[in-house]
């Protein structure tokens, strides 16, 4: 059997598919869910315990003595400021190893990671769980991009990759060859409602998603699901293309009939070399 997998649990459907995951193979496992994050549904009828993002040493405690093992971080999280975190002594001591610049990007994705790898839990991606929501290369569906889609994916990938060495953000929205916006703090759900506001006339645009060059794999990989597919279509997009391989798609089935449905073409593509 394999070993009992803790779950970090941010907001989001992506915690909730693990614990289903779980439940279908008949793995063990536990839901550490964040306060303020998590969504009640994502424990609903699992077992768990609810932690405050700055308690890094009760969160420690609670994994060791459910007999954790293995460790997966899902789910998004809101950058926070320090005194939102109200850091407990295992934090801060965190915290001063990395510096606050650091704080909520990805060196201290790395830092978190190595400071739980200490302890003797072992990271796993989750992608190594859910093996099939890894975006493929290829068409989601019906729709595929024209040629005036195509060039703003390709300008989309550029934009990403350069948003991502400067690590701030896996998305952006390309409209006719115009960056419509880029995701930031704000996360890619209000990054996409707030281009519906200015898009510009004719063909719509497309959201593109990547990871970051540098980027932890084993934490906050690029994700759309259902939701995205959603917004997408309300802000007037014509289409999403994320990296294949390198993100992650939720609810496959579920995501596919529905860009059919309102017209959206889901593309997964291999990042320009």
């Amino acid at each position: 059997m394999a070993p009992k997998l803790g779950i970090v649990a941010g907001g989001g459907a992506l915690p909730a598919k693990l614990a289903q995951k779980c439940r279908e193979i008949g793995r063990p496992y536990f839901v550490l869910a964040i306060e303020g994050e998590a969504e009640a549904a994502t424990v609903a009828g699992a077992p768990h315990a609810w932690i405050r993002l700055g308690a890094a040493g009760a969160g420690i405690k609670l994994l060791k003595e459910q007999g954790v093992v293995e460790l997966v971080m899902a789910g998004a999280l809101k950058r926070p400021s320090l005194s939102s975190l109200r850091p407990d002594w295992r934090a801060a001591k965190l915290y001063a190893k990395v510096g606050l610049r650091a704080l909520g990007d990805d060196g201290l994705l790395t830092a978190v990671i190595k400071e739980l790898e200490s302890e003797g839990f072992t990271l796993v991606g989750v992608d190594t769980v859910l093996t099939d929501a890894v975006a493929f290369e290829g068409l989601y569906g019906r729709h595929r991009p024209d040629a005036q889609a195509e060039v703003d994916i390709a300008h989309g990938f550029r934009v990403v990759e350069t948003l991502g060495v400067l690590d701030i953000g896996q998305a952006a929205i390309v409209q006719q060859g115009v960056v419509l916006g880029v995701e930031a703090i704000e996360g890619t759900d209000a990054l996409i409602r707030r281009c519906g506001e200015w898009r510009r006339e004719g063909p719509g645009g497309v959201l593109v998603k990547a990871k970051k060059p540098e980027q932890e794999r084993r934490a906050d990989l690029p994700t759309i699901g259902p939701q995205t597919i959603e917004l997408a279509h309300q802000a007037g997009l014509r289409g999403i293309a994320i990296e294949a391989g390198g993100s992650l798609v939720i609810d496959r089935e579920t995501v596919t009939a529905l860009a059919d449905k309102l017209g959206l073409f889901v593309i997964g593509c291999r990042k320009p070399s």
